[in-house]
């Protein structure tokens, strides 16, 4: 049987087509660094709940954005199913942490853990839908409902780009799988 392979739309807003999130990963981050998604992902949130037009002069950055990180969290969906046959290299201790504030210890350590936590609270396509109101709400001259929950997936999105960004610059690596012999022999 033949699996159905998710598309991650990279050509919206890279220069190609990839079908290999850790190729896709290097893409997003060459599109925009981490500060740069973070920055914007909580201005057009904080917009989505004024009466003014997010990116007033040029609106359509808004529009790219949405399409990176719509990408972003196809990305993250199948990189839950990855943990099984890759790990995230040790820590080196040389990290920015800065950054990465929003991540726990645990998480810290293993950030596949960060999207199996992130799709067990909510799907893909309630991630997706979360998207298109921000979106929308951004844009719109007219404030947005304050009874929407937009703070449950905003916060995963942010672990989402500090578990991806620490991926990145840790790198991963394929578990090996080790000798059933050698190992009841140890």
């Amino acid at each position: 049987m033949k699996k159905n392979k998710i598309s991650f739309d990279t050509g919206f807003w890279a220069s190609f087509v990839t079908g290999n999130p850790f190729k896709a990963i290097d893409a997003f981050f060459d599109f925009a660094d981490l500060d740069y998604y973070k920055q914007n992902l909580s201005e057009v949130v904080t917009y989505s709940y004024k009466t003014k037009v997010c990116k007033q002069e040029n609106p359509s950055n808004v529009f790219i954005l949405y399409t990176a990180i719509n990408s972003f969290l196809k990305i993250c969906y199948c990189l839950q199913y990855k943990s099984k046959k890759w790990k995230v290299k040790a820590s080196l201790r040389c990290e920015t942490v800065f950054h990465l504030s929003s991540l726990t210890r645990e998480e810290y350590e293993n950030p596949f853990m960060v999207f199996r936590k992130a799709f067990n609270k909510k799907t893909l396509e309630e991630f997706q839908l979360f998207l298109c109101l921000i979106l929308e709400l951004s844009l719109s001259p007219h404030a947005g409902d304050p009874h929407t929950d937009l703070t449950t997936p905003y916060i995963h999105l942010i672990k989402m780009l500090d578990a991806v960004a620490l991926m990145k610059e840790r790198g991963v690596e394929k578990i090996r799988k080790t000798n059933h012999i050698n190992a009841v022999m140890v």
